[in-house]
């Protein structure tokens, strides 16, 4: 008898346990390799954010009560194993999003982000552009009733900003938590149209090289310079397919 209650708390303790990782799991579903190319088409608009930035974070806008510094980092992030794509976003000494993957459902034609904050909260964020080019982001309603919205705004080439806001799921108005400026790290600009090479892998602006069968490729990113090594005859074929795909178009206009 005693065998059987000590063996039933462990069994429900293992399923919980194995509940809570599967509930913790942020990765998205496998896609197809069509579904993939769409939603890195789309996480494009990210290839400008590409690369270290160095941010201040402020509770109360123009007010240094509450502020914290933190450092940036935007890269590309690709998982061979689900076939899906991504754009991870890490800050260290942030007091709110510590790291987070954007991504791009193609079915419902909605960005994604999923998130963990500094206090071991995670969230996850759905949303479209908003009409001046910007990304807003809201989360649904947590145990408290409270939506999260996250605004992704590029100001210029060497600006970008990042607001947190909240408000009551019965509610229409939200209220600050912070907002975070933050300046590019070095001078080099990260935009594809800058005149500089263009990343083998996005398209976005290229920032080192990598080598193969005695060519040399750029890529903007350590996850791209992963993602090229590891397969570089898929990146060369998808390269090209583009390639093609924007000299038909450029028929079509001129027809």
């Amino acid at each position: 008898m005693s065998h059987r209650n000590g063996f039933l708390p462990i069994t429900l303790g293992l399923i919980l346990v194995a509940v809570l990782l599967v509930a913790a799991d942020p990765a998205a579903p496998r896609q197809s390799p069509a579904n993939r190319a769409v939603a890195q088409e789309a996480l494009a608009r990210f290839n400008p954010l590409i690369g270290g930035w160095r941010g201040v974070g402020q509770p109360r806008r123009g007010s240094a009560k509450g502020a914290w510094s933190e450092k940036a980092d935007w890269k590309w992030e690709f998982d061979k194993a689900r076939g899906t794509v991504g754009v991870r976003y890490q800050a260290k000494g942030s007091k709110l999003l510590t790291s987070g993957l954007f991504g791009y459902d193609p079915q419902k034609k909605i960005f994604t982000l999923t998130a963990l904050f500094s206090d071991k909260t995670r969230r996850t964020y759905r949303g479209k552009p908003g009409s001046r080019g910007q990304l807003i982001l809201e989360s649904l309603p947590d145990k408290d009733r409270q939506v999260y919205r996250l605004t992704v705004r590029q100001l210029n080439a060497k600006r970008t900003l990042v607001l947190h806001e909240r408000r009551k799921a019965s509610s229409n108005f939200y209220t600050r938590v912070a907002g975070i400026g933050y300046t590019r790290q070095g001078t080099r600009l990260a935009s594809s149209n800058a005149g500089g090479p263009l990343c083998i892998v996005t398209e976005g602006l290229g920032t080192s090289k990598v080598s193969y069968k005695g060519k040399t490729y750029w890529v903007c990113c350590s996850g791209c310079r992963d993602a090229f090594l590891e397969d570089p005859e898929g990146i060369l074929a998808a390269a090209r397919e583009r390639a093609a795909q924007r000299k038909k178009k450029k028929a079509k206009k001129k027809t």
